[in-house]
């Protein structure tokens, strides 16, 4: 009933100020909060934003926070920084997480080898018509990659590699 009320006074108190002609494109609020779930705080100023949200799973913190005509994008720095969360943007999807969840993320990503467009995996076939394809097998064997590999399809006498 408590998160109940939060959240219908977070609703209650958001005023969107108008924004004169040549000034700043983006939107001011102001907002007044007592004990508000994080999860609902933020669904809201994203929403101003035109943003998406998705939030890890176990976010837990309530924030009282009285804010008076600011930038949605800072109001959510300031929100989430309180909390101890921070977020990601990827294609106009926030997605928010503990900074430590974040922080590995990022590590696990960086950690992956990154395969050049031109060295991406592939399969090559090859219908020999003057050789046999197990003959010829071994010789290409020596100069595939290591990851790569090289059989043969004897009814079609056919090499088929993968690199």
């Amino acid at each position: 009933m408590a998160r109940m009320c939060a959240t219908i006074l977070a609703l209650a108190a958001i005023v969107v100020a108008p924004v004169a002609a040549g000034e700043e494109t983006e939107a001011r609020l102001s907002m007044d909060v007592k004990e508000a779930p994080i999860v609902s705080i933020v669904s809201l100023l994203v929403e101003l934003g035109g943003r998406q949200v998705v939030f890890d799973p176990g976010l837990d913190c309530s924030l009282t926070l009285r804010l008076h005509e600011m930038a949605w994008h800072p109001a959510l720095e300031t929100t989430l920084r309180a909390c101890g969360l921070g977020y990601q943007e990827e294609g106009g999807v926030l997605w928010v997480a503990t900074t430590a969840r974040l922080r590995e993320e990022t590590e696990s990503r960086r950690r992956l080898p990154e395969v050049p467009p031109d060295h991406a995996p592939g399969l090559a076939r090859y219908r020999l018509s003057y050789a046999r394809a197990e003959e010829m097998a071994p010789l290409l064997r020596r100069l595939v990659a290591p990851r790569g590999s090289v059989t043969t399809d004897p009814r079609t006498n056919t090499l088929i590699i993968r690199y």
